[in-house]
């Protein structure tokens, strides 16, 4: 049974940072895809960047340059480090993990940018 846990979410400034940090209750495969996702109220899930070992991080545009997605498979952990946050920022990040063909969701943490 998969478990993803998020943390590190909370409230902050325009231009603040924020770490956030995923951890898995099993081991994570270099071939095992995990991303990040944030969903906003009344606005679908969208996603934020994803990362596979050997490959280079992908993000979507509005985020390229401020956010880095990071994994270390040792700690089981998945990493998103974001930097010059917007309001537009603002919403519930979500870790994902697609593990032997099973798609599997964290929680959530919420993230809030005062304008």
């Amino acid at each position: 049974q998969v478990q993803l846990v998020e943390s590190g979410g909370g409230w902050v400034e325009t231009g603040g940072s924020l770490g956030l940090s995923c951890v898995s209750s099993v081991s994570i495969h270099s071939s095992d895809p995990m991303a990040w996702y944030r969903q906003a109220p009344g606005k679908q899930r969208e996603l934020v960047a994803r990362i596979r070992s050997g490959r280079d991080p992908e993000y979507r545009d509005s985020v390229m340059g401020r956010f880095t997605i990071g994994r270390d498979n040792a700690k089981k952990t998945v990493y998103l480090q974001m930097n010059s946050l917007k309001p537009e920022d603002t919403a519930v990040y979500y870790c994902y993990a697609r593990r032997d063909g099973t798609t599997y969701w964290g929680q959530g943490t919420q993230v809030t940018v005062s304008s």
